[in-house]
């Protein structure tokens, strides 16, 4: 993960702290506020209180009970303060509250929750978590596998958005001492697979973009699939077989869906905009 040091960072859904509490170590920010979905007594009987304990001894600012997706929860966040904002291994808890299911059970399927858990935090890291004259990048890092590869981090979630994709980069958690990749439903250890970090900006970082991988596949061009990171496909018999592959249908049914739910959610925005 590319980050100098001497950044105002945010840090969303840190469930044991461990991250929040390695950035503190090693890498001097100027100011940390660390987010945790969970309750400070679920924290405890999860994973116990000694990285809460020790980012609270150096007056690190931490939110308990923090729903990227609900302004309701930000009691205490100073908003508009922060040149980074980061979602660590995000994913939709099997034990989630009704309110927090029934806001996204229109969805259906999990690929799609998840996708608008991630829609809605680049959404609220552009209008409500980053500073105006700050760095302005929203980093998101998640597995490099199924199915976590199938939410199409790359293409899905600005739509709509003035917030650019940079490029992306390998995560290493050796980066990280003692940070501990979580399941998100239980205190168990995740087992170790390889990670990407996502970059999102809508503010230009040269610099920052020519270290960072864009892939092949997001090339707009026939010969590749973004959505399914095929490509170069070498003949137009290969392009129809993808087309007509299991595959490629499952995620152009996910886009399809995705893209109604949020035109959908667009429609409803516009209407109370026009009431006002």
């Amino acid at each position: 993960m590319h980050l100098s040091s001497g950044l105002r960072i945010l840090t969303i859904g840190d469930g044991d702290l461990s991250f929040s509490q390695a950035l503190h170590q090693h890498y001097q920010p100027k100011s940390l506020c660390a987010t945790v979905f969970d309750s400070i007594d679920t924290i405890e009987a999860k994973y116990g209180l000694t990285n809460y304990q020790q980012l609270k001894a150096n007056d690190i600012a931490i939110l308990c009970g923090f729903d990227v997706t609900a302004s309701e929860t930000w009691q205490g966040l100073t908003t508009s303060s922060f040149d980074v904002v980061i979602f660590q291994f995000p994913l939709i808890p099997n034990d989630a509250s009704e309110e927090h299911y029934q806001r996204a059970k229109q969805l259906g399927d999990a690929n799609l929750r998840n996708r608008r858990l991630l829609y809605l935090y680049l959404k609220h890291a552009q209008q409500y978590f980053l500073d105006p004259n700050g760095e302005r990048l929203a980093i998101i890092t998640s597995k490099d596998v199924k199915p976590y590869r199938q939410w199409d981090i790359e293409q899905s979630l600005n739509i709509g958005s003035t917030m650019t994709y940079l490029g992306q980069s390998a995560f290493d958690s050796s980066d990280f001492p003692n940070y501990k990749i979580r399941n998100v439903d239980r205190d168990k250890f995740v087992k170790q697979t390889s990670g990407i970090s996502y970059y999102y900006s809508d503010k230009e970082h040269a610099p920052l973009a020519s270290q960072l991988h864009m892939p092949d596949y997001l090339e707009q061009s026939e010969q590749y699939c973004a959505m399914c990171r095929v490509g170069p496909m070498q003949s137009s018999a290969d392009i129809k077989a993808h087309q007509h592959s299991k595959r490629h249908r499952q995620m152009s049914d996910f886009d399809q869906r995705w893209r109604k739910y949020l035109y959908q959610l667009h429609k409803l925005n516009d209407h109370f905009s026009c009431a006002k």
